[in-house]
């Protein structure tokens, strides 16, 4: 097989939570050890109403500079930490689909790193990637538990 190995990439969804942290830390730490690359998702997703047009698109665009805010400030520490090279992407739409479709027609994609929340519901997308249509998915989906501490992340990683 000649040529360059293309990189194992990470593909972390990242909202405000901090289970997204925790996955964030954990993709970062997995890159690092393995030559690997983190692809960062945020997603803006629609509002429920419908406003006149101007005032719709500043929510939205309010929306999106906060997921970018978001998403820049967890990533610059985690990427400073494992020198791991990292691309963010925002995107629009509902999250389950959004990240379905992204996730569509990427080889380069080793694995879908999801964070749990800590208690109760696990989020939208664990329950909907670990459900029905698991089977369909084009890569494992790593589920980070949120309330795994950094010497743990550093052991499983």
């Amino acid at each position: 097989m000649g040529g360059e190995k293309a990189k194992r990439t990470y593909l972390v969804v990242v909202d405000d939570s901090a289970e997204a942290r925790v996955a964030l830390r954990f993709a970062a730490r997995r890159a690092s050890k393995t030559g690997g690359r983190v692809e960062v998702l945020g997603i803006v997703e629609p509002q429920d109403f419908v406003q006149f047009g101007g005032v719709q698109a500043a929510i939205e665009q309010e929306q999106r500079l906060r997921i970018e805010g978001v998403v820049s400030a967890a990533i610059g520490e985690i990427i400073d930490e494992s020198g791991v090279e990292a691309n963010i992407i925002v995107q629009q739409g509902e999250v389950v689909h959004t990240v379905g479709d992204y996730l569509a027609g990427r080889e380069d994609v080793a694995a879908l790193v999801l964070g749990a929340a800590p208690s109760g519901s696990p989020g939208p997308l664990v329950a909907h990637f670990t459900g029905n249509d698991a089977g369909k998915l084009p890569c494992p989906v790593m589920i980070i538990p949120g309330s795994l501490g950094d010497e743990r992340l550093e052991q499983l990683s």
